[in-house]
């Protein structure tokens, strides 16, 4: 960061003080933004792009997916995780879209479990796939918070006048998105349709 600009008057000096703490409150704000706040921003709904009927989802080929590579991991599994572990690594039947870039297939890691190898995966978007019940949940996931300052509210008051302005957490987006795909060969367990 560079140094302070040194001001020629007293009332340059005064100014630059006041520049330094509107600043500092602005970090202040920044920080005090914390997730859980961001959280409570209402969840954009968006159309999905893949509409297929039963029947094109019946002729459809199976696809199951598998990791590209493995990493194993040098920590030890936890036994107390291990039915949890083989209820989240059962397969499941979905369909990812691609938000942002349209068409073009995911490519994520996973590593559900501390002591399981890390994995990569390439899913492709669009289609109906067959995958782990742990990445269609890592790919649900896949959601940004987009913040907005809202002038409505004022922050501070000098003699100079007041300032108005409190970054907010406008609305959650998803990247990517992953349904459930529910035909008479699948069928599925947990919340949220997984």
């Amino acid at each position: 960061m560079r140094d302070k600009p040194i001001p020629k008057s007293r009332l340059g000096e005064t100014e630059l003080d006041k520049a330094d703490q509107q600043f500092e409150a602005f970090e202040d704000q920044i920080k005090s933004l914390t997730l859980d706040e961001m959280n409570k921003a209402p969840v954009l709904e968006q159309e999905p792009q893949t509409k297929l009927s039963q029947n094109e989802i019946a002729r459809a080929k199976d696809i199951y997916l598998k990791p590209r590579r493995s990493i194993q991991s040098q920590e030890k599994f936890n036994e107390k995780f291990r039915e949890s572990y083989n209820f989240d690594k059962e397969y499941v039947h979905f369909t990812a879209e691609n938000k942002e870039l349209i068409g073009e297939n995911v490519e994520l890691w996973t590593k559900p479990y501390a002591g399981m190898p890390a994995e990569e995966w390439e899913v492709p978007v669009n289609k109906p796939v067959w995958g782990p019940r742990y990445l269609a949940e890592q790919l649900r996931r896949c959601q940004h918070h987009v913040l907005e300052m809202d002038e409505n509210r004022a922050t501070d008051r000098d003699a100079m006048g007041s300032y108005n302005g409190v970054m907010v957490a406008k609305k959650t987006v998803s990247r990517i998105t992953c349904e459930p795909v529910t035909t008479r060969k699948s069928v599925f367990m947990g919340a949220n349709g997984f």
